[in-house]
């Protein structure tokens, strides 16, 4: 048994459900990486969150131009490996991904996953959902979208007309990066 090795951790995830506490009293929720990803999706985007935490496939609304009224799933992943989880039925008129860098899927022995912010993409759900339909992929947890949908739903930091952002809005998501 590697005594050292587990007290070290234990130390390290003390002090993280300290930060995580901390974390949670600024955003109202308990520290998770989706609750995280929509209080900060709300901040930066203006979206109107829904009371419960627990609705299924969307997460709240636009509250402003050009998306006003638009529901929204807004996701989190640490880095961005080609896939998504999406809601098979009730989908969201919008799914806002937040992401680290670009990744190939594959082992994560030896890897890191920072909590940061590289790229925003924004899908219009119904396009992706027919694309997949389409090309006869799953609609549902880890779907593969194509490398171009990615890129053509990138809304930072490439300025995109989908959904420009203001520099408040580049500055604020530019604190998240590394």
């Amino acid at each position: 048994m590697d005594t050292a090795g587990l007290e070290a951790v234990a130390a390290k995830l003390r002090e993280r459900n300290q930060l995580d506490c901390e974390i949670a009293e600024v955003i109202g929720r308990p520290m998770t990486s989706g609750h995280l990803a929509e209080w900060i999706a709300s901040q930066v985007f203006g979206i109107s969150l829904n009371s419960a935490a627990n609705q299924r496939g969307i997460d709240g609304y636009f509250t402003g131009a050009p998306l006003e009224g638009r529901s929204v799933n807004v996701k989190w992943y640490l880095k961005r490996e080609g896939i998504l989880d999406l809601s098979p039925s009730g989908a969201p008129d919008y799914y806002l991904v937040l992401t680290g860098p670009a990744s190939a899927a594959r082992s994560s022995a030896g890897t890191t996953r920072p909590w940061r912010i590289d790229f925003v993409y924004l899908f219009d759900a119904k396009e992706l959902h027919t694309d997949l339909a389409v090309r006869g992929r799953r609609i549902g947890v880890a779907s593969s979208v194509r490398r171009s949908t990615w890129e053509s739903a990138e809304i930072y930091p490439t300025e995109s007309a989908r959904l420009p952002l203001t520099p408040q809005q580049r500055s604020a998501l530019a604190g998240f990066a590394l």
